[in-house]
């Protein structure tokens, strides 16, 4: 009997042990946020690997409907390099209303104390898609359909850009540039297309080229001040397997400002001219109307063998009470830009404007919304960094 009167003591003791274990000591949310914002400056300060998993929908005119799975992957190549500045890996898959699937990631990474830098995009597109032709006009005036401009794309894009710091903030490197465009189900109307007849269904490009960049941003992904110039020329041929022959030129040149001496105002600027030459596939001709420039329009609607844009943007984060930055702000930005043959040879504008949510997943990364509008179309886009 008094055995049986200890164990149930005991047992009586374990009970209330586990019950304040589980409700009298429970975090509270302050407590609980406190412990994961220093596990994650214990991480940042150290250099480990921060991944942070997101999913949403988005709208983009050539996709329709977007429902995407994303990550934003960051670490330091060298934990111990306190200066250096931390690699990103956005990652996003998804699938779309229109039947389409596809994959992108945008890398970019420091190594060797910052004297190596290798950026990247890599892209994989399976989608229903149109084609209205070549030039502003064709663009402007083609009627959309299933009879008109409708066919299947398959594409992919893998594009490395490693280069060296020669000098403070001088760098000099390679393009490497692998893409591949097919064509299936073509309507009448593509299939009529003169520009289309001459290269076909197939096309596969191997480029090599040459890069100066100029970078005094602070932040590359999220600069709030610095200068950036980028200047390349790449060479497309049979000497890497390529099917067709053709060079193109890019100058992008951006400017970010910090205004009314505050933290998180910037307003950030970018001038982008793109020039093609030779034989260049209606895949990789200059198309104005990307998630990264001309945000609203749909992304290939317009092409050309050169292009010119501009775009102001102010970004602006909001302030806690403490004085601190929060982890939202918002956006706003104005642009145009215009095409053709060649520089003289320009026609028709394409105004845009827009407007965005960002709000900080990691330190100075954001994730982005964007709601943008051009002329008769408009997008929603859902991306991580900055377009610019």
């Amino acid at each position: 009997m008094i055995m049986k009167y200890i164990a149930a003591v005991c047992l009586a003791v374990l009970l209330l042990s586990v019950t304040y274990t589980v409700f009298a000591q429970k975090p509270t949310k302050e407590e609980r946020k406190a412990r994961k914002d220093s596990i994650k400056a214990d991480k940042l300060e150290k250099g480990k690997l921060m991944i942070t998993p997101l999913a949403g929908p988005a709208y983009t005119p050539e996709l329709g409907g977007v429902l995407a799975a994303t990550g934003m992957i960051s670490f330091k190549t060298n934990p111990h390099d306190t200066l250096i500045q931390r690699s990103t890996t956005p990652v996003a898959v998804g699938i779309t209303t229109t039947g389409a699937y596809f994959f992108n990631s945008i890398v970019n990474t420091y190594w060797l104390n910052d004297k190596l830098r290798i950026p990247g995009d890599f892209w994989f597109k399976n989608m229903p898609d149109n084609y209205w032709g070549v030039g502003y006009d064709a663009g402007r005036n083609t009627e959309e359909g299933d009879s008109t401009t409708a066919y299947v794309r398959s594409w992919y894009w893998i594009n490395p850009r490693p280069m060296w710091q020669f000098a403070k903030n001088h760098f000099a490197g390679l393009n490497i540039d692998f893409n591949y465009t097919g064509a299936k189900d073509v309507s009448p109307g593509m299939a009529a297309d003169s520009y289309y007849q001459q290269f076909g269904d197939k096309n596969f490009n191997g480029g090599l080229g040459f890069i100066y960049q100029y970078d005094s941003r602070d932040i590359p992904v999220n600069a709030w001040k610095g200068f950036y110039l980028n200047a390349s020329a790449t060479f497309y041929g049979c000497y890497l397997g390529g099917d067709n022959d053709y060079q193109v030129y890019q100058l992008d040149v951006r400017k970010y400002f910090n205004l009314f001496n505050r933290q998180g105002s910037t307003l950030a600027s970018q001038l982008k001219w793109r020039a093609s030459t030779g034989d260049v596939p209606y895949g990789e001709l200059s198309q104005p109307g990307t998630p990264f420039d001309l945000r609203g329009y749909t992304w290939g609607q317009y092409r050309a063998q050169d292009m010119i844009f501009a775009i102001v943007e102010y970004r602006y984060m909001f302030m806690k009470k403490d004085q601190t930055l929060s982890k939202s702000g918002v956006v706003g930005w104005v642009g145009g830009g215009t095409l053709g043959e060649k520089m003289d040879e320009y026609e028709g504008f394409l105004a845009n404007l827009g407007v965005g949510y960002r709000f900080e997943v990691q330190p100075r990364m954001n994730l982005r919304i964007d709601f943008g509008w051009g002329v008769e179309t408009f997008g929603f886009y859902f991306n991580f960094n900055e377009a610019f």
